[in-house]
């Protein structure tokens, strides 16, 4: 997250006619609070369908009526209180587990009276230094059976001096608890999430060190920029031997040539354009009970009070792809996301301090498919040469085919000591064609001037589907890694 700010911002940077569009196929349901500052950081489904959250100021409750087609009949049953702000859930072995400020906690009711009454300390290996911004997120598991969890680096002064493995990822062993430093660089990664298959994600909000917002793949031994936590590779169980500390002003893409390291994002997400501080996130396994997009990612951001969708693949061994806008105007910023048992998306928000859109510090609310199909990009697949774009509806084939429809450029971003940073080495992409395909469900771009390790923003203008719905989010932004050979 961003420093605090003594201001709570409105819905007047929010677009009405996009809110008022989007409306139209996923519908925005409020919760009420009852009384209870739901300033809400960790959220989840259990096994048994029943939304549990989590409150900054430690509360745990259960969601009771969370799925009524009424939001005012939702009643709030405490579970747990005295947390030290649990920024994550996770429900393994008939625990639930939570990263505290201090420590990996599991907790469970073992006598069935509908509380907790047993906390037992997984993990308190990382250290603290009394700095408010050393939040811990998560845990997620991987496909080993390992949690892990990102920690937040301090912003500004150390009480108590410099405290270790603050900037890095870790993870634990639940039947041990053994914690294994596995990566550092990051900065404030205020989401991690498991994909469906295992592979362990995580966002980071722009700042020092740190010149986009991004989406980033975690793997052992890595560095993901910000060189704060660069002191405790020193320490038993790092996994670098040794690791350069980066130069100020060098561009990413050319900075594993210092440093071998180094790790590209899957995604940035451009500052403002696609929000300021990307938070939680959430696979949609609903099956396309959310709609067009089954399989795709979906990325919160804490500033915007919106929700952002994500297309990722994988090109020679690197996860890259494109980002979308999706729904804005919820109620605060957004700070967890998670699937109910209905494939509707429950969202949790919290502005605790931080600046963000919307007109209440906190919030409980859900998104629903009407069942109504938006005209949408589906997918902006690299090809040599170009893009590949698949679309929710066949497009009408005279306006999909006009090069003049579509303008591109890339930009891409330096590794600043600063706070925060422009685009960088921004050119035009020429278009050479759009050729329709599939009946007019996609369209391959041809294009003159590709290049690996920036981002390629694309407009389309005057597209229109068949059946002539207009392109509800015209706008696309691929993080090229590697093109394809």
């Amino acid at each position: 997250m961003h420093r605090i700010l003594p201001v709570l911002f409105t819905v007047a940077g929010l677009s009405a006619a996009a809110q008022n569009s989007e409306d139209e196929f996923y519908r925005i349901d409020t919760f009420p609070d009852r009384g209870l500052k739901l300033e809400i950081g960790a959220l989840t489904k259990l096994g048994d369908g029943s939304i549990l959250l989590g409150t900054r100021t430690g509360d745990v409750f259960f969601a009771e009526g969370a799925y009524e087609d009424d939001p005012e009949k939702v009643s709030y049953r405490r579970y747990a209180r005295g947390l030290a702000q649990p920024l994550g859930f996770l429900e393994h072995e008939g625990w639930v587990y939570t990263a505290q400020r201090g420590e990996l906690t599991r907790m469970r009711d073992s006598d069935g009276d509908g509380k907790a009454d047993e906390f037992i300390t997984v993990c308190d290996d990382w250290e603290i230094s009394g700095n408010y911004h050393e939040y811990n997120f998560g845990p997620r598991m991987d496909k080993d059976g390992k949690m892990w969890v990102t920690l937040n680096k301090p912003f500004g002064g150390q009480p108590y001096g410099r405290a270790h493995w603050r900037g890095w990822a870790v993870r634990i062993d639940p039947r041990t608890g053994r914690m294994e430093p596995m990566c550092t660089g990051l900065r404030s990664p205020a989401g991690v999430e498991a994909s469906p298959d295992g592979e362990i994600f995580y966002t980071d909000n722009q700042g020092e060190w740190c010149n986009a917002s991004k989406l980033s793949h975690l793997a052992k031994g890595e560095f993901h920029g910000h060189p704060h936590g660069l002191p405790s590779k020193e320490l038993a169980g790092s996994p670098f031997d040794q690791i350069p500390s980066p130069k100020s002003g060098t561009y990413m893409k050319d900075l594993h040539e210092t440093i071998p390291q180094w790790k590209m994002p899957a995604v940035w997400f451009p500052y403002n354009k696609m929000g300021k501080s990307p938070s939680g996130m959430c696979w949609d396994t609903s099956g396309g009970g959310f709609g067009p997009f089954a399989g795709q990612l979906f990325v919160a951001d804490q500033h915007h009070a919106w929700v952002m969708r994500v297309f990722l693949e994988k090109v020679e061994g690197h996860w890259q792809g494109a980002c979308f806008r999706f729904r804005e105007g919820f109620q605060c910023g957004i700070i967890r996301v998670a699937f109910g048992k209905d494939a509707s998306m429950f969202v949790g928000m919290s502005n605790a301090g931080w600046g963000g859109r919307g007109n209440k510090g906190w919030g409980f609310q859900r998104l629903r498919w009407t069942g109504k199909l938006p005209f949408e990009v589906h997918s902006m697949k690299v090809q040599k040469g170009g893009f590949l774009l698949t679309f929710t509806k066949p497009v009408d084939m005279a306006a999909a085919g006009r090069v003049g429809n579509y303008a591109m450029k890339s930009y891409t971003y330096k590794l600043e000591s600063r706070y925060g940073g422009p685009e960088a080495d921004t050119q035009p992409v020429a278009i050479k064609s759009a050729e329709v395909l599939e009946e007019g469900r996609a369209v391959r771009l041809t294009l003159d001037g590709m290049r690996a390790g920036y981002v390629h923003e694309l407009v389309m203008s005057n597209l229109i589907a068949r059946d002539g719905a207009k392109l509800l989010h015209p706008e696309a932004y691929y993080t090229l890694v590697k093109i394809p050979r």
